[in-house]
C-alpha cells in the first residue's frame, strides 16, 4: 500500500455547479518516492480517481476540504473522505500563523516554484487555449503547474511536520 497521496485539481472556474474539472493530479508517495498521476479532460472519471486514491492510507490537500473534494464529489459523485483519511494542510498552516493561498504559504516557507506567476486564473486560460485551439504548450504548462502544486504539497507537509 502507498502511504501518502497528495491531490490538487484544476477547473474551468470556482463554481462546482457550473465549472468543469480539467485536471486531477495525484502524487502517490511510497517509501519517499513520488509517483505523479494526472488525469486530463475526458480521462477524468470516478473509477480512475478512486483507483489512484485507494492506494493511499492518507490524502493531503491544501484547501481541499472546501474546494477540491467538494468539486470532485459534485462532478464525479465520489466522496473521497468516505474512502480515505483526508488531511487539509491549510488548517495546519493556520495553526502556525501561515495564512493565504498555497503560493503565498510556499513563499513564506521558501518552497521553490518553477511555474511562479501562474495561478488558478491562468490555469483556466491555459486549459481554454488547449481545449479550444489544441495548443499543446498550454497543456504542458498547465500540467507542469498542477504537478508542481502536488509535489510542493509533499514539501509543505514535511515543513509543517503534519
Amino acid at each position: 500500500m502507498i502511504c501518502r497521496a497528495y491531490l490538487d485539481i484544476e477547473t474551468t472556474g470556482l463554481s462546482r455547479h457550473y465549472a468543469e474539472l480539467t485536471v486531477v493530479g495525484l502524487c502517490l508517495e511510497h517509501r519517499g518516492r513520488p509517483a505523479v498521476i494526472q488525469l486530463v479532460g475526458d480521462q477524468i472519471s470516478a473509477r480512475r480517481v478512486m483507483a489512484a486514491a485507494r492506494k493511499a492510507a492518507i490524502l493531503y490537500t491544501y484547501n481541499g476540504s472546501r474546494f477540491d473534494l467538494p468539486f470532485i464529489k459534485a462532478k464525479l459523485g465520489v466522496d473521497l473522505k468516505e474512502h480515505i483519511t483526508h488531511k487539509d494542510l491549510m488548517y495546519d498552516c493556520w495553526r502556525q500563523n501561515l495564512y493565504g493561498g498555497l503560493k503565498a504559504v510556499e513563499e513564506k516557507l521558501r518552497i521553490a516554484r518553477k511555474t511562479r506567476g501562474i495561478d488558478g486564473r491562468m490555469a483556466v486560460r491555459l486549459w481554454y487555449d488547449y481545449d479550444n485551439y489544441g495548443n499543446q504548450k498550454s497543456l504542458a504548462l498547465l500540467l507542469e503547474y498542477n504537478k508542481e502544486d502536488i509535489l510542493n504539497l509533499t514539501l509543505l507537509r514535511k515543513k509543517l511536520n503534519a
